[in-house]
């Protein structure tokens, strides 16, 4: 198994609660039928979704949250489903988080390298351009 292999294979085990930044209502959208794997698959999954909130929509057992500042309970990874170009403006709430993310897992076509190294530096393990549905298939 390679290192990669072996790294996402950990996350998977160990991670059971996940933040979906992006979170969308549409099931035939990844940023819907992913998150709802995972919760089939036994994780725990939140919503984050400003327009959700606001209605007061719950998905998966969970009720959706406005941000990542909103969560009232630790989370493993933060998976985000927003373009790349968009991924620096959630920067700082996630290094808000208390206590920090283990994990930000950037959903496959989803990558800003820079965003990633400044996380790297926080001690936050980052995946980038990967889909959580398809390695834990591949992996589990």
């Amino acid at each position: 198994m390679t290192t990669l292999h072996a790294d996402l294979t950990r996350i998977l085990k160990q991670s059971r609660v996940v933040a979906v930044l992006g979170f969308h209502p549409d099931t035939m959208k990844p940023a819907h039928f992913v998150p709802e794997y995972l919760q089939r698959q036994g994780y725990t999954v939140i919503p984050v979704n400003p327009a959700l909130a606001q209605r007061g929509e719950s998905y998966f057992g969970q009720k959706a949250v406005a941000s990542l500042a909103e969560l009232t309970v630790p989370v493993d990874v933060v998976e985000v489903f927003r373009r790349s170009d968009k991924v620096r403006s959630h920067l700082e709430d996630i290094l808000a988080m208390q206590p920090l993310p283990k994990v930000v897992w950037m959903q496959q076509g989803i990558r800003d390298d820079s965003v990633a190294a400044e996380l790297t530096a926080r001690g936050i393990e980052v995946v980038q351009n990967r889909c959580m549905l398809t390695d834990h298939r591949a992996l589990m």
